[in-house]
Order: C-alpha cells, then structure tokens, then sequence
C-alpha cells in the first residue's frame, strides 16, 4: 500500500504508524524512508543503491530519526539540545553495530523540546542529497511525557499541519491516545498490527541465530511482538530481561485469584514504595495475562500464553466465566493511567488487586473494608 501511494504521489507527508510495542513500527517508518529516497523503487526499495545503502546503515544525511533518550545529565538551556543530539548519535552508533537487540530504557525519558527544536531547524533547510528528506518520531507518545509539558508536542504541530516541499513526517506510537487530539488529527493513521508467530519464530532463527526449539518457546511469549521477544533471549550476563516482568504478572494474577485477601496484600507490599511509572510495563504483561485467563476460562488453554495460567485459572474453581476476566482490563488502564502520574506502587497495586479480585472472584467491597 505504500509502496503503491509513493508511486501513485499520493503518500501522505505526516503519517501516524500505531499498534502495539515491539512489532516493528520504527522498522516500518525507515524502510518507509527507504523507498521516498531509493533511486528505482519499484514493490519495495532496490536495496543496492546508493540512498538505499545509506539508509540501511542508519547513515542517510536526509533520514532524520528521532526517539525517546534519557535527560542528559546537567545539560540545560541552549546546551541541552546538544547534548541530546550526541546522545541519539551514540544510540544510533549502537544500533548500527547491533541491530537486533532488546533496547529497554530504565529511568525518565522523553523527547524533549530541544529535540524538537532541532528537528524544526532540519526541516527548514534543504535536503542534502537530493529534494525529499524524512523525519521519524518513533514512540512519539513520549512527546507529553516530559515534565508533564505538551510543549514538544506542540512544536511539532506547524510542521505537521504545513510540512516544507519534500518533506515527510511519520511519527510511531504504541499509545496514540497519549498524544494531543492536535497531533493525531495532521496525521494520517495506519496500524500496524502483531505478527503471526510463526513470522517471529522465523525471525529468530534466521536473524538472531536463534535454536528452533528455544525459538519455538520465545515465539509464543513473544505475542506477535519481536521486539518482545528479543527481551526473552538472555543477555550477555545470562540475564532475561523480560521473565521478571513476567512472572510479577503471574504473581498478581495468582495473588487475585486466591481466596485469601492476606496473598493480595501481601504482594503489594513486594513491591518498593516508590517509582509508579515502573509499572507501566508490567502492567502490560499483566493484560497478557488477563487474556490468557479468559481464555482458560472459554476452554481454549492452548490460546494462554503463559504456560502456568491453566493450572491456575483451575485451582480458582470453575465458576468463573471468560467474561469476569474482560472485567478486569478497565482496572488494568485506571492503575496504568495512575502510574504514569508516579503514584506510591504499593497503593497501586493494592486497589488493583482489589478490583481483580472483585472482577474475578465476586469479592465486593463493604464499608468496613472488603469482604466476599
């Protein structure tokens, strides 16, 4: 589609690539880049040329990719911007020599408006090697996510709205409702959704070099994401990044299914009583694991994921129906909604658990406390 749009003229100068984390949306936008500025496209960009080399090499002066990176640290004022212009120049270096990798950023991160900044600079001059050039935001939600300022999102919005001839914006974004109303509506959306498993198995073994049966494995927590799935190969320390997370999923899951209120408490009280925003990702496995209860709970446990989540669902009796489950989602986006304020974790988990359990076990809430 396109590659179709390029020929016909009619692709779109500011796009929105939106779908879930780790699917290849930022993959999307540069091959997107690729084919605006490869010499003979034709289905897909040649590959062989030279704009196509380039690019492919994270190297093309006119394919300007920007994400979220860690605040510098004291850099400020007219220094910031370029500080944080060296910092995406070491990411970028990083990936040129690793491109297959889990990238997972620990502590505050944003794009912030000195990025922004610049990048309006860029677009304003001429490209330099040909006429077009292109931009890519990827997870630009992170646009809002700064000091609880949108003023990075709304440098952004002139250039949305009247882009200079030959320029192309594409934006990604895992959370297309966190960006303004204003942003949304200059672009135009297109989703990007999860992949079959057996794509990501594929990927793994033929990219990542990774053995059939652990690929097999990997594929199946991966849900559709390669990104994610990266996260579960074990790192240069042995370490999987992503099976904690996991298992805390379980974990909560476990904890509001049991009929003891003490286990739910006391899985609240695991967690440190300080960074809410931690939980925002794990509250995406939690999701994960949400669904794979509804589907123990249809009758369908070979749709579960998670491989400890029929036993479990079984222990908790079998009055529970897939629709109790489908309860729980809304809990799950109040508590993530939440956590991006930074709230005490503890707290959080606390009332989150507590809704779970009312979803999944009919446990009510009475004025003295909560009681079944």
């Amino acid at each position: 589609m396109l590659a179709h749009s390029r020929r016909e003229g009619t692709l779109p100068s500011a796009m929105l690539l939106h779908g879930p984390s780790g699917v290849g949306k930022q993959r999307l936008a540069l091959w997107t880049a690729q084919l605006v500025l490869c010499e003979s496209p034709k289905e897909e960009p040649c590959g062989h040329c030279h704009p196509c080399r380039l690019t492919l090499g994270l190297q093309h002066p006119d394919v300007h990719w920007h994400f979220p990176l860690r605040r510098p640290k004291g850099a400020s004022g007219d220094r910031l911007g370029d500080a944080l212009e060296e910092e995406r120049g070491r990411v970028l270096q990083e990936t040129r020599v690793a491109p297959i990798r889990f990238v997972h950023l620990t502590g505050p991160s944003g794009i912030y408006l000195a990025a922004i900044r610049t990048l309006r600079r860029r677009a304003q001059s001429r490209p330099s090697m040909g006429d077009e050039q292109v931009f890519v935001v990827g997870n630009a939600e992170a646009l809002v996510s700064q000091e609880a300022s949108p003023e990075a999102a709304n440098a952004l919005l002139k250039l949305l709205e009247e882009p200079p001839a030959g320029t192309h914006l594409i934006l990604t974004s895992s959370e297309p409702g966190r960006l303004l109303p204003t942003v949304r509506s200059r672009t135009v959306p297109l989703h990007v959704g999860r992949l079959p498993g057996e794509t990501v198995r594929l990927f793994l073994e033929q990219e990542a070099g990774i053995d059939t049966a652990t690929a097999k494995q990997v594929s199946v927590l991966a849900d559709g994401s390669i990104g994610r799935a990266l996260g579960f190969l074990p790192d240069d320390e042995g370490v999987v990044p992503l099976e904690e997370l996991r298992l805390r999923a379980i974990e909560l899951v476990r904890a509001s299914l049991s009929p003891k209120q003490g286990d739910a408490f006391a899985v609240a009280l695991s967690f440190a009583p300080t960074g809410g925003r931690s939980l925002v990702e794990l509250l995406d496995f939690l999701d994960q694991a949400i669904r794979d209860v509804a589907a123990v709970a249809a009758g369908a446990p070979e749709r579960a994921v998670n491989p400890e989540m029929e036993d479990l669902v079984r222990r908790a009796g079998s009055a529970l129906q897939p629709t109790d489950a489908t309860r729980c989602f809304a809990a799950v986006e109040r508590c993530r909604e939440l956590a991006r304020g930074n709230v005490n974790p503890q707290l959080l988990v606390a009332g989150l658990t507590g809704e779970l359990r009312h979803s999944l076990l009919g446990i009510r809430r009475s004025p003295e406390g909560i009681s079944s």
